[in-house]
This record gives structure tokens, C-alpha cells and sequence, in this order.
């Protein structure tokens, strides 16, 4: 479903994400995880075609997001981590936008609207306009936007920030009826326990570089996810470290 080969993408001299390849098959919930700057938002925003990449290929269903961008964003949906919606809308008219572009039908999108907005407790406001939105509601409303055209793949960065309970219970129990319908998740989170739970497949990236991949069980074994990303986390600080202070050294030395 999502191929993503040796990516690699840089700003100047700094190299944000560095060689990553990952697959993401149908039927796959795949969890992207790593601490703040280490290279998950940029690599989602590489894999949706708002930033170029410099090296490397993503394809999307055997669509390359280079050379047919517009083939990828039929099959798949982005939910950032902070929706930027047009305010000036009501919620009802921009649903009704983002179905009028993936040219859905009047009775599917009505169905579509009907169903999220009620399991998302936000059919009432849809007559409001988004600026009187909060972050939650507007998160809903791109939830509910994402899913209106019936993706096969659905990136998400961060998606239950500014969620409440009832809303993240039901984001869960709609991503596994998206993958039992054939279609896949990839997505970013802080949330390890909730990873650890959902995610069939998991990715942990730190400093752009890739450190682990694989099912949930090959990726952490008998520990928990939290305490494995912590001591992969601290391992390589500590390498990191010892190498610094060896180059430090070896530079003392030398004058």
C-alpha cells in the first residue's frame, strides 16, 4: 500500500530524515514513533507531497507521489496534528467542499456525514462556523473530512492530540474497520501505551535514522514498548556521547 525507499531529505547541512525505507502493507496498522525533531513529521509530510525529498522514492498503491501526485491523493487522506481548515466556513460546507473535489455523491456523502458526525458527537455545530470551533472539534471535523471519499490509506501525525476519550475510542474503532476493509493506518504518536495496543507494526526513528521496524511483537519481544524506546533512546545518547568525548580526546592529543 505505502512504499517509502531510502528516503532521504535534508534542510542545508542538516539531514532530518536519513536513508528510511519502511512497508506498509493492507491491513496494517503501522505506528511511527520517536521524540520531538526526529524526523516523523517530515517524513509524513514527504510521503503526502507537501515537501520534496531529495533523495529516495514513495509510492502509494504503485503511484509514485513524485511523478503522479494527483493518482496518490485519490487513494489516500492527511490528518495533521493541527488542522488548518478554512474558518469561514461552516463545518457542513466544508465537508461538503472536500466531497465535491473527490467528486462523492450526494446520497454517500450524506451517509458519510450522518454517520461520523453523530459517532463524533459534532452533528449539532455543523451550521457553525469553524472559527468557533475549539482544537478538538476542529480535529473532528478533519477526521470526518479524511474519511468522507473512503481512503486506502490514512496518514495521520498525531491524531489523538485534543481528542477526548469518546472521540479517541472511536478513532481506534475506526481504523481497524478500515484495515479489516482492506486499507492501512500509518501514523505518529507520543502515546506508546496506546502504540503498543493498536499498532500491528511499529517504526521507531530517532535523529532522521531508522533505529527499529517490524510487528509489535519482533520490535519489543517480552518488554513493554515504553521501556524499550527509553533504553534505545538512552543507548544511543550514550554512544552518541562516548563518541564525542573519544573525538574530544583524540583532538587534545593531537596538539
Amino acid at each position: 500500500m505505502l512504499k517509502i525507499e531510502n528516503l532521504t531529505k535534508t534542510y542545508g547541512d542538516f539531514k532530518a530524515v536519513d536513508n528510511l525505507s519502511l512497508h506498509i502493507q493492507p491491513g496494517e496498522i503501522y505506528g511511527f514513533i520517536g521524540r520531538n525533531g526526529a524526523g516523523k513529521t517530515t517524513t509524513i509530510k514527504s510521503v503526502v507531497g507537501l515537501l520534496q525529498f531529495d533523495e529516495g522514492e514513495i509510492t502509494i498503491d504503485g503511484y509514485s507521489i513524485k511523478s503522479e501526485p494527483i493518482a496518490c491523493k485519490k487513494i489516500f487522506s492527511y490528518i495533521p496534528d493541527n488542522p488548518d481548515l478554512y474558518e469561514f466556513m461552516t463545518g457542513i460546507a466544508y465537508l461538503n467542499f472536500v466531497a465535491d473535489i473527490y467528486d462523492v455523491s450526494p446520497d454517500k456523502r450524506n451517509q458519510k456525514i450522518s454517520k461520523y458526525g453523530d459517532a463524533f458527537d459534532i452533528t449539532k455545530d455543523l451550521s457553525k462556523p469553524i472559527s468557533a470551533y475549539s482544537h478538538g472539534m476542529k480535529q473532528k471535523l478533519a477526521i470526518i473530512a479524511a474519511l468522507i471519499h473512503d481512503p486506502k490509506l490514512i496518514i495521520m501525525d498525531e491524531p489523538f492530540v485534543g481528542l477526548d476519550p469518546l472521540a479517541t475510542h472511536n478513532v481506534k474503532e475506526i481504523m481497524h474497520e478500515i484495515c479489516e476493509g482492506g486499507g492501512a493506518i500509518f501514523f505518529s504518536t507520543h502515546v506508546l501505551e496506546v502504540a503498543e495496543k493498536l499498532c500491528d507494526k511499529i517504526a521507531i526513528i530517532k535523529d532522521g535514522v531508522l533505529l527499529r521496524s517490524g510487528s509489535m511483537e519482533e520490535v519489543k519481544g517480552d518488554e513493554s514498548l515504553e521501556s524499550l524506546f527509553l533504553e534505545l533512546e538512552d543507548y544511543d545518547d550514550e554512544k552518541l556521547d562516548d563518541a564525542n568525548a573519544d573525538t574530544a580526546k583524540r583532538g587534545a592529543e593531537s596538539k
